[in-house]
């Protein structure tokens, strides 16, 4: 199974190394700095490489690569799900999964990777156990330890452990009893020239965060589940409901946790949320290009379109750049050729524009293509698949729980091809 992992920045140090069967030179690491250097973007590196010996597989989260390095055949995936639920068990232990947080938290950090993989292979990866077995960081525990010599790590094995319900510990009681829902959707879309739809889906995720006393049995319900293509759900929730009935019926975890993620692929079913006109040309004479993109409203279901970000990678021989914007700010980085477009808030009255002149390199050759614009794009209380939770009920129980639904819709890998 896995045999090491590695933990490397953005720059291409290797920080951090665990190593669980025999140690293995970081020299491996070698063939994923030549994938790295080829991909323009980290999240372009791909995901699996093959070495004459190994097999490197890789994620990449909040700017860190987590490498893990294979010896036998294995499924990929099933390699990327626990290297994301790594990444997830620092974010809830620590806050946020960086750098500095992590070398902070090291003998944490390690103590986490020694229980959630046993010679390889998982063992230990739910929170409300592993929270039982090392007690989460504070700064009350960090002096106590400092100065009495103790760790984090509990004295009793976790209850969730043996039960049939692993991930929900007994005993849990809280004074608010609450039930809060995110419903979050990436739209990854390529649109051409014309703004035709070349390719659209999107990727939905469902995040609970879910703080009740003893031992609830919860069911969601949808308006329109028949929307969704290749779910994949918390080990929580009963499938055969879900094949029967299109509910999620579950015992959930205790406090927050990935409910379900879900695919919709059908194109007639995905709403691109705005429009590009743009104009991206270069001459041949006279060493200067025109550039024009303006960016309106399509299918926001009435909702504000926030935090718009255009990315340009320009060719290399755009030397400067005379823009105009009407809205927002741009700037471009003349070492890596990336012009940035800082729009914020879409105003369907005055729709944003950005225009200007290009400076060429001074004897190089018209670009054989246009570069493509990457948008950015958040749109609060939308879910863009139309997806809708109907209700919640709660079984078991005789308290009445706050419950809460709140929908996102961001942009993915959202490409307008000029």
């Amino acid at each position: 199974m896995i045999h090491s992992l590695f933990l490397i920045n953005h720059t291409g140090d290797i920080f951090l190394e665990k190593h669980w069967k025999s140690v293995i030179s970081r020299s491996v690491c070698d063939y994923f700095f030549e994938a790295k250097e080829k991909a323009v973007d980290p999240e372009n590196v791909p995901p699996v490489l093959q070495t004459p010996h190994h097999y490197l597989i890789t994620i990449y989260r909040g700017k860190l690569f987590f490498l893990s390095v294979i010896q036998t055949e294995v499924p990929p995936l099933f390699v990327i799900e626990f290297l994301h639920r790594v990444a997830d068990t620092f974010q809830d232990y620590f806050g946020e999964c960086s750098e500095v947080i992590i070398k902070d938290n090291v003998v944490t950090v390690y103590e986490l990777l020694e229980e959630m993989l046993d010679n390889g292979f998982p063992l230990a990866t739910e929170s409300n156990v592993l929270k039982e077995m090392i007690r989460p960081p504070t700064i009350l525990r960090s002096v106590v330890n400092t100065l009495t010599g103790s760790s984090n790590v509990g004295d009793t094995l976790p209850t969730g452990q043996l039960s049939n319900i692993p991930w929900r510990r007994a005993g849990v009681k809280y004074t608010n009893n609450e039930a809060y829902f995110d419903v979050i959707e990436e739209i990854d879309a390529i649109l051409d020239k014309s703004g035709t739809t070349v390719f659209a889906e999107i990727q939905g995720v469902i995040e609970a965060c879910v703080r009740l006393t003893g031992m609830p049995d919860l069911t969601l319900s949808f308006m329109n589940p028949r929307l969704l293509d290749d779910v994949s759900f918390h080990p929580c929730v009963r499938f055969k409901r879900w094949e029967s009935e299109r509910v999620l019926s579950f015992i959930p975890p205790d406090g927050n946790f990935t409910l379900m993620t879900y695919h919709v692929s059908s194109q007639n079913l995905v709403a691109i949320p705005v429009y590009v006109k743009q104009n991206i040309s270069f001459f041949e004479t006279g060493n200067c290009g025109r550039l024009d993109i303006t960016i309106g409203p399509k299918q926001t279901m009435g909702k504000t379109v926030e935090g718009l970000m255009v990315t340009v990678h320009m060719p290399k021989a755009v030397l400067s750049t005379n823009l105009t914007a009407s809205q927002g700010n741009y700037t471009y980085d003349l070492a890596t050729k990336v012009l940035v477009w800082d729009v914020g808030k879409l105003n369907p009255q005055k729709l944003p524009n950005l225009r200007g002149s290009l400076s060429m390199q001074a004897g190089a050759p018209k670009p054989e293509e246009n570069p493509s614009l990457n948008i950015d794009l958040k749109i609060q209380q939308l879910a863009i698949s139309g997806l809708k939770v109907s209700r919640l009920d709660m079984y078991g129980e005789k308290y009445k729980p706050f419950k809460g639904v709140k929908y996102v819709t961001k942009a993915g890998k959202f490409q307008v091809r000029t």
